[in-house]
């Protein structure tokens, strides 16, 4: 890239991050303190705006940069991607959005703990949300890594260690300073520059093409050097068992993921009532579906525009496929059509990055405080403290994550993001149906869902070819590889839900029916809700 582009990119990337920090400023001075202000923002935003953030939230670096690199290299089947991630708000939306704002107040496991013995619930819960986050956070982190090498040039892996340490140390600053009110409004400013860059994006990609979608495919397939066959199922996930299993699994932890993932279900608390959580969800829908729709067009816009071959020498897991588009489209290299709209792609990408991770360490740091920390402290300790302890644990949070980030920084960050929604719908899905729909549920069933889920799907992403035994896994040189599949979510999420059974019908525990009654009612009629 020209010195121009680095330039006129990190000045606009320097504004964004301005801004948020003038809105994370602004808000630590007019903040209360309180437990509901830090995480849940005082439940004062509206549905159209929580709507905004929520959609900020969702759409992350894995769908600005991954489902479209994907698809750029992968056709047909990078579309799995953008399919399975709209598709899991419908399950969102009719099983999740209104119960869990009836029935929690601040965190996952507030649903689940409603009517067993909360200790250990808290513990498995908050143990599975930090999880997932992690995991989340290390797609977000190769993402900032795989755009700084782009913008400068590949010159260094120093670069792009800098650059996640940098997003690390800003996510920190916005959960610390500003809580769930601060990162919101990080949300909104993020989710409009999004949705503006992605539809001027795709406006420019339908003119290429006189707005002839068959010759957009063809050309794509032509240049992808595959044929028609780039067109069809079974290019990435077809020639083999294990390959159709792993299509299977990714749609698996894809659709259901959604619905467990903790730094979206906390974005239901935010919203004053049930209805208002419904609308938001309403508004997201929307939103991701238009983002997603545009984002196929652009996945083989690139393939078409830039090909599969210039991508492929940029970063090998198709990364960079939005911002290349984006410059091919501007008028190429050293052109200032080409300068100006890779800069200002780069610096949406930055802005995506930025606000997803402080979502996720917020989350996480509130899963810690609210369920780990509450279920171990003492009972006269002042729940000030607790909001203390949240601020701690997004530092720590934040070390982990960009350690991790470090060490992946190789693999596609949609496929990464693929396996935090596995673990999702292992754990923390398994456990919040049974708690919402279950008579007889217990704690054992609770405890063991969670674990049931999170231990198999841990160990088989370790035995897996994500982790070695492959060219592409992160330790290339090792093979510790005994589960064939990538994605670990047909095996599983069934166990989460197995696990959970078992766990309760072996109990001596006898469900009390007074309170599954009351969660019953609280969850459909909002009666009692906080």
């Amino acid at each position: 890239m020209t010195g121009e582009h680095q330039t006129l990119a990190l000045l606009l990337f320097i504004g964004f991050v301005a801004v948020t920090l003038a809105i994370t400023t602004w808000v630590s001075r007019r903040r209360h303190g309180s437990a509901e202000e830090f995480y849940a923002g005082g439940r004062l935003f509206s549905p159209m705006e929580n709507g905004f953030a929520v959609s900020g939230d969702y759409v992350s670096a894995a769908s600005f940069l991954g489902v479209t690199g994907l698809i750029a290299l992968y056709g047909y089947d990078g579309l799995l991607y953008g399919v399975g991630f709209l598709v899991a708000w419908l399950v969102v939306l009719f099983l999740v959005a209104e119960l869990v704002r009836n029935c929690g107040r601040f965190t996952l496991a507030d649903v689940v703990a409603a009517r067993m013995s909360e200790r250990p619930v808290r513990i498995a819960a908050g143990t599975a949300s930090v999880t997932v986050s992690v995991l989340y956070l290390v797609a977000q982190m190769v993402g900032a890594g795989s755009l700084v090498a782009l913008l400068l040039g590949r010159t260094s892996g120093t670069a792009q260690a800098w650059t996640v340490i940098g997003v690390g140390a800003l996510m920190v600053t916005y959960v610390s300073l500003g809580g769930m009110r601060a990162t919101t409004w990080i949300q909104i400013v993020k989710a409009v520059l999004l949705l503006c860059g992605t539809v001027v994006l795709t406006v420019l990609v339908l003119v290429r093409f006189h707005g002839d979608l068959d010759r957009l495919l063809v050309t794509a397939a032509e240049r992808s050097g595959y044929g028609d066959a780039f067109l069809a199922p079974g290019l990435k996930y077809g020639g083999s068992w294990t390959a159709r299993l792993d299509f299977i699994s990714l749609g698996l932890a894809l659709v259901l993921g959604t619905a467990g993932l903790p730094h979206i279900l906390s974005r239901f608390y935010t919203v004053p009532t049930a209805r208002a959580a419904r609308r938001s969800a309403v508004w997201s829908i929307g939103l991701i579906g238009g983002f997603y729709l545009m984002a196929i067009v652009l996945g083989f816009g690139a393939a078409a525009v830039v090909g599969p071959e210039a991508l492929r020498r940029s970063n090998a897991a198709g990364n960079t496929a939005m911002p290349l588009l984006a410059l091919d489209l501007g008028g190429g290299v050293g052109s200032t059509g080409g300068t100006v709209l890779f800069a200002v792609v780069a610096a949406v990408a930055f802005a995506t990055i930025l606000a997803v991770v402080a979502g996720i360490t917020l989350a996480s740091s509130s899963s810690v405080a609210h369920d780990l920390y509450a279920s171990l402290r003492r009972p006269q300790s002042k729940v000030r403290g607790e909001v203390a302890v949240a601020r701690v644990a997004a530092v720590g949070i934040g070390i982990v994550a960009i350690g991790l980030g470090l060490l992946a920084r190789d693999l596609n960050v949609a496929f990464l993001v693929g396996l935090a929604f596995a673990v999702a719908a292992s754990a923390n899905l398994p456990a919040l149906v049974y708690s919402l729909f279950w008579r007889a549920f217990t704690t054992r069933g609770a405890v063991w869902a969670v674990y049931g889920g999170l231990v198999p799907a841990l160990v088989l992403v370790l035995l897996s070819p994500v982790v070695s035994g492959s060219p592409g896994s992160l330790f290339p040189d090792i093979d510790l590889q005994y589960f064939p599949l990538q994605n670990p979510g047909i095996v599983s999420i069934p166990l989460g839900f197995l696990a959970g059974w078992l766990g309760t019908v072996t109990s001596d525990e006898v469900a009390d029916e007074g309170k599954f009654a009351e969660t019953e009612v609280r969850s459909l009629t909002g009666a009692g809700a906080v």
